[in-house]
């Protein structure tokens, strides 16, 4: 215990220097601040449309069932088994629940795990920008360095040569997010194949986030790259099931990876969220089990709002690049004639047309000066929330 005469001294708080390079989510930070000025919120990738109903009731029944006490830590063997199934009949490939899946909370968390099971002190780890803002803290928070290769647009398509040079003796990972966010490009097969032939050959883990694995527009499709290297132990699988089934607040996502992987996710799982919440668990397992229409119909469904959105921002004095997968959009905004960067014009947006983007540097960690000249768009809301979105906008664009 402090003596009496410490009593008035401040205790001075020093962040440990992991944090030092990391910010706040500017994503989460322009959502409540539309919710300030009440804002139509086009920043988050958080759906505004329900759960399924046979979903929605599968959780009710699993609360009402006194299903709400900690989980297997690793998941429930139902839901577990249930993934097992999906991605056998969706790619015929095959991972044993047992000792291969893990369910963790959310792939925020998928993330994590991974990094701090794959990555020491000192190892660098690969990630394509634009990227989602969580990449590159799970790096740090392994104590891992990271390395950047830059998609560009219009086509956002992968700089093979500039991969090829980031790669060193110290490289243990590459992120690869497809169907990819926030630019919406859906990796090809070539450039699937280019990834892993790279990886295999320096021993280089590949950590893929396939989130939006249902996600795409024709002709464009998702190809799961472990069908294209089926055999290979190199692969580390995340995915989630908050995005496809709107319940992004249930927080459920997985890990798909050989068995000593696994071990090592599941220790660090273990530790640092014990389980993913058990009612959701259940409910995870009805979702998994409904038909193939609902995929087909949520993509037409996505395609459509895709159009919407594109048509609205090019009403509004936006230059919008055409999203091949997954619910998001990137847009120039050179009409506008704004002086300042991307995070205040997307501070402007808010003020001025009460709609709330993501600005481009949240998103560029290298190529910065691609980032302040862009904002991120998520279409995933309904028709009717976009198109007054739109009219925000237009009436914003014409009144400058």
């Amino acid at each position: 215990m402090p003596s009496s005469g410490d009593a008035d001294r401040p205790m001075i708080f020093k962040s440990p220097s992991r944090l030092h390079r990391i910010g706040p989510s500017q994503i989460r930070e322009n959502m409540r601040i539309a919710m300030e000025h009440d804002a139509i919120n086009l920043a988050q990738g958080r759906p505004d449309f329900p759960t399924a109903p046979v979903v929605k009731q599968a959780a009710i029944d699993a609360i009402a069932n006194d299903h709400n006490q900690y989980s297997v830590t690793w998941g429930l063997a139902e839901l577990r088994e249930a993934i097992a199934n999906h991605v056998r009949e969706r790619h015929g490939l095959t991972f044993d629940p047992e000792t291969e899946i893990t369910i963790t909370c959310g792939v925020t968390e998928a993330i994590v795990a991974a990094m701090l099971a794959l990555v020491e002190v000192g190892d660098e780890v690969i990630i394509i920008e634009p990227a989602h803002e969580n990449y590159v803290p799970a790096v740090y928070f392994a104590s891992g360095t990271p390395r950047f290769v830059t998609l560009r647009p219009p086509d956002y398509a992968l700089p093979l040569d500039e991969l090829r040079s980031a790669i060193s003796p110290r490289t243990r990972a590459i992120i690869l997010n497809t169907p990819h966010n926030p630019s919406g490009h859906v990796f090809t097969r070539e450039e699937l194949i280019a990834i892993l032939d790279l990886a295999d050959q320096h021993g280089i883990y590949v950590v893929t986030d396939e989130i939006y694995d249902h996600l795409y527009y024709e002709p464009h499709r998702h190809i799961a790259p472990a069908t294209l290297a089926p055999d290979w132990t190199g692969l580390v699988i995340t995915g989630g099931l908050s995005k496809i089934y709107a319940a992004t607040g249930w927080r459920l996502g997985y890990v798909l990876a050989s068995k000593d992987v696994t071990t090592a996710i599941r220790t660090v799982h273990d530790y640092l969220t014990i389980c993913a919440p058990t009612p959701f668990q259940y409910a995870a397992v009805t979702a998994l089990a409904l038909p193939e229409t609902y995929y087909t119909d949520l993509r037409a469904r996505f395609l459509r709002r895709r159009e919407l959105t594109m048509q609205m921002l090019t009403d509004s004095g936006f230059e919008p690049y055409a999203p091949q997968g997954a619910y998001y959009l990137l847009a120039g905004y050179g009409p506008w004639e704004h002086k300042g960067d991307s995070q205040s014009f997307a501070t402007r947006l808010i003020t001025e047309a009460k709609v709330a983007v993501v600005p481009g540097g949240a998103f560029y960690y290298q190529a910065t000066d691609l980032g302040q000249h862009l904002v991120r768009f998520a279409f995933a809301k309904t028709s009717q929330v976009l198109k007054q979105a739109g009219e925000n906008l237009a009436k914003a664009f014409h009144n400058r």
